[in-house]
């Protein structure tokens, strides 16, 4: 299982990355991938949608079950992959390629309440 050290995690099993443009890219992890199987539906949260760190902000619906996207930090959307949306299955190929949506962080240290990959790690041994 892929756990690439430059990104931050949530403990709803979510990665963030700052993008080029400034903006922060979220998506799935690798273990929620595996967990959720074959990814056939997402339900991406609208743009300009505000964020409510942990709080639900869109879904994913495999063959097997739906998952909520619960929000990483306070901040609003700008922008949703809309080739993902089309072809969703690239999230089970490449989950830290595959940005569900961008936003904006409320905060310039949000990510200080995220996980590092050490600690998520961590989180998903004890699990």
């Amino acid at each position: 299982m892929q756990i690439p050290q430059h990104l931050y995690y949530s403990t709803e099993h979510l990665w963030t990355k700052a993008a080029a443009d400034g903006l922060w890219e979220a998506g799935i992890t690798d273990y929620a991938q595996d967990l959720l199987g074959d990814i056939v539906f997402i339900d991406a949260p609208a743009v300009g949608s505000k964020l409510i760190a942990g709080a639900p902000c869109g879904l994913v619906e495999s063959v097997k079950t739906g998952s909520d996207l619960h929000a990483l930090v306070d901040g609003e959307v700008v922008e949703i992959n809309q080739a993902l949306i089309n072809a969703p299955e690239q999230i089970n190929d490449k989950p830290y390629e595959a940005w569900i949506f961008k936003f904006k962080p409320s905060k310039i240290d949000s990510a200080k309440n995220l996980l590092s990959a050490d600690a998520y790690q961590t989180l998903i041994d004890g699990m």
